[in-house]
């Protein structure tokens, strides 16, 4: 079993979609570890991000994080990063496979609903950004 990082995104936790992804999450066989409700400012939703900083859509993506309330969470899975990186589908829901969390409930490429880390060293550093040391003891 390993360990990744999800964000329910702005988008849809406004929406009332939050409940239902992660309803999937866990019918796909996650288990959360931990979970919380937070709104990002703009240096914390910037440093997040920093990876994509320069690009043409860092930007946008940082007002976006910071536009409502965000569900960070940690999952455990075998192979949780790649796992749930398929269950959650493409970045654009158009490209996304059938039954996948994008298809069913993002709204555009940049209205996602949600974020999963991309690799294990990310998903430990991305778990560090949102959950102490402390939390992080009893995962």
């Amino acid at each position: 079993m390993s360990l990744t990082l999800a964000i329910i995104k702005p988008d849809a936790v406004g929406s009332g979609k939050a409940g239902k992804i992660l309803a999937h999450l866990e019918g796909a066989g996650f288990t959360v570890r931990a979970m919380r409700l937070a709104r990002l400012n703009k240096a914390q939703a910037g440093a997040f991000y920093a990876v994509h900083e320069g690009r043409p859509f860092y930007d946008e993506l940082v007002d976006f994080m910071m536009s409502g309330p965000v569900i960070p969470m940690v999952l455990e899975a075998d192979d949780a990063v790649a796992s749930l990186r398929e269950t959650i589908g493409a970045t654009d829901p158009a490209e996304a496979a059938d039954g996948t969390v994008r298809k069913l409930y993002a709204e555009s490429k940049g209205r996602n609903a949600i974020h999963a880390s991309d690799s294990d060293e990310n998903a430990a550093i991305e778990i560090g950004f949102f959950f102490s040391n402390h939390e992080r003891l009893g995962l």
